[in-house]
């Protein structure tokens, strides 16, 4: 037996943390509109809460698609080498 994990093996990793990264980024989404319906009321504060967070949201966007990529390319890096293709 090889030490390297098998192709199935590297599939479910991959899936279970693609649900990890955007459970995370839904969640925080939900905890962003709450805070900001929490402040709606306050002039000053409102408006700076709102852009910090679509600023956030925007950065959280972008940091859960380049893991999900990155997760993405060593799946098929395992795919590769399983199955012995030369891309």
């Amino acid at each position: 037996m090889s030490d390297e994990p098998s192709y199935r093996d590297v599939q479910s990793a991959v899936r279970v943390e693609k649900f990890r990264i955007w459970f995370a980024w839904v969640s925080g989404g939900f905890i962003m509109l709450g805070i900001a319906l929490a402040c709606q009321d306050i002039a000053v504060v409102s408006v700076i809460t709102q852009v910090l967070l679509v600023v956030l949201g925007v950065l959280s966007t972008i940091a859960a698609v380049t893991m999900s990529n990155r997760l993405n390319r060593r799946a098929a890096e395992a795919r590769r080498r399983v199955l012995g293709d030369d891309m």
